[in-house]
């Protein structure tokens, strides 16, 4: 099974991916396969006095993603990994995208729905 895997800790929530699959896909407004969700600001506790913030972007594949098959069958990556512009979204096989976890950042491994 193909997946798509998201270091979120380093989306910067340009919303390329959203741009880049719209556009292969044709969708009217108001439609994505791929969407970005915010999350934040919120405040949490940092260190004794510090006060921290946390805004954080969360790209959400929707039940139009079905990973940009002619695409990828041709050997070419999905459109929203193509046009990453933080280079965090990986496309390939979950168990191997699974093994990229480092448990040091937060990541997001995602499969679209199937039938």
């Amino acid at each position: 099974m193909k997946g798509i895997l998201i270091n979120y800790e380093y989306c910067t929530g340009c919303h390329s991916c959203e741009v880049a699959c719209k556009k292969r896909l044709g969708l009217p407004e108001g439609e994505f396969g791929i969407k970005l969700t915010e999350t934040g600001p919120w405040e949490y506790s940092g260190k004794a006095g510090e006060e921290r913030w946390e805004w954080s972007w969360l790209p959400v594949l929707t039940k139009a993603c079905d990973l940009c098959a002619d695409r990828t069958e041709a050997g070419k990556m999905p459109m929203c990994v193509q046009h990453c512009q933080a280079w965090c979204m990986y496309h390939g096989e979950v168990e191997e995208l699974a093994r990229k976890v480092d448990g040091k950042t937060r990541w997001a491994l995602l499969t679209p729905r199937t039938a």
